[in-house]
């Protein structure tokens, strides 16, 4: 079993001098945020957040603006400091931490990529990724290596020396990767930082940054508003709305069984080809009565847009398989419902 990373329990975050009394009677009345902000004059921030990280996942967390993703997510350096919950990296509770150990863990442990990098326009490429270990005191050699190697991680050898200004909004951003990886943190922070960008290049980064991701073994938290994005990217996404993580789960779990209408509409135009497998649509060998001989077959992990090529060149079903053995069938019709994706039949 992999090893936890970050840890939420029962994180609760309401803005409001009154914070205390509202969260109360949002658990005992079960008031939503309107009432909140009406009878408390208190903002809901996040309500009751619930979820662990293991090492190496992409953790999406999405929702529209104001859903409190972004409020979310800076619990878990302590930029902002719950109403209740308890906030654990590698197991240590981050609101027990002094000042001093806090500031380590931030420099050390945590690496955070805003959607707009605020890179120093005075200082080189260089420069701007070796500054967090600039502030450690590390020797400039040492600060040099480290950051051309992150550069180099990003694809940016050969411009250590160019100012910021020399560079396009793609490259910029990667500059700010690299300067979250200069300090090697176990955990990576993402708040929105492709969303600024043109479509081709941020579908670019976002291929670069998963397989970086995971050539490092980085646990990722990404904020985004896009679940395109987030499916593109996440091992699990969480959905929020008003505060409240709505669902958790793989991209093919929101996608095939949405939690309610508010999660339906946001995956409704997804394109399902690529990303609903086999063994989320197959039926069991028994319910289909005619003869499987001579039948297509394919792996269970197989998706969509490769069982289509195998049924239209077929009458039979396509008949599923794991680790060589027959598990399961895909009909024709099965095969539609899987395009429409979590349609009830």
């Amino acid at each position: 079993m992999s090893e936890t990373v970050v840890s939420l329990k029962d994180v609760w975050k309401i803005f409001g001098a009154r914070a205390d009394e509202a969260m109360q009677a949002v658990k005992n009345e079960g008031i939503g945020k309107p009432e909140v902000l009406e009878r408390f004059q208190c903002v809901v921030g996040v309500q009751g957040a619930t979820f662990d990280v293991p090492r190496g996942e992409i953790f999406c967390i999405m929702g529209l603006s104001g859903s409190g993703k972004s409020t979310l997510v800076r619990h878990i350096n302590r930029l902002i400091e719950p109403t209740a919950g308890t906030i654990e990296i590698l197991g240590r509770d981050v609101s027990s931490m002094s000042a001093s150990e806090l500031r380590r863990v931030r420099a050390q442990q945590i690496g955070m990529v805003f959607q707009h990098m605020a890179l120093m326009p005075h200082r080189s490429v260089r420069d701007n990724v070796a500054y967090p270990l600039e502030i450690r005191k590390v020797s400039k050699s040492k600060r040099w290596a480290v950051s051309d190697h992150a550069l180099g991680l990003v694809d940016l050898t050969g411009y250590e020396d160019r100012l910021p200004k020399e560079l396009s909004g793609g490259m910029q951003q990667r500059v700010g990767i690299a300067r979250a990886l200069a300090s090697d943190p176990e955990i990576l922070l993402m708040d929105e930082p492709f969303s600024a960008l043109d479509p081709l290049i941020r579908l670019q980064l976002q291929d670069q940054f998963k397989a970086l991701v995971a050539q490092l073994k980085k646990t990722t938290l990404f904020i985004t508003h896009d679940l395109d994005e987030a499916i593109r990217i996440g091992h699990r996404i969480a959905i929020m709305k008003d505060g409240v993580i709505v669902q958790i789960g793989t991209p093919e779990d929101i996608v095939m069984n949405p939690a309610d209408d508010y999660v339906r509409e946001f995956v409704q135009g997804i394109s399902k080809l690529k990303l609903v497998k086999a063994h989320s649509i197959m039926q069991p060998l028994g319910s289909y009565k005619g003869s499987l001989e001579g039948a297509p077959r394919a792996d269970e992990g197989a998706d969509l847009d490769q069982l289509i090529d195998l049924a239209v060149g077929s009458e039979q079903p396509v008949v599923i398989t794991e680790n060589g053995n027959d598990v399961g069938i895909v009909t024709k019709p099965r095969l539609l419902r899987g395009i429409q994706g979590g349609k009830d039949e």
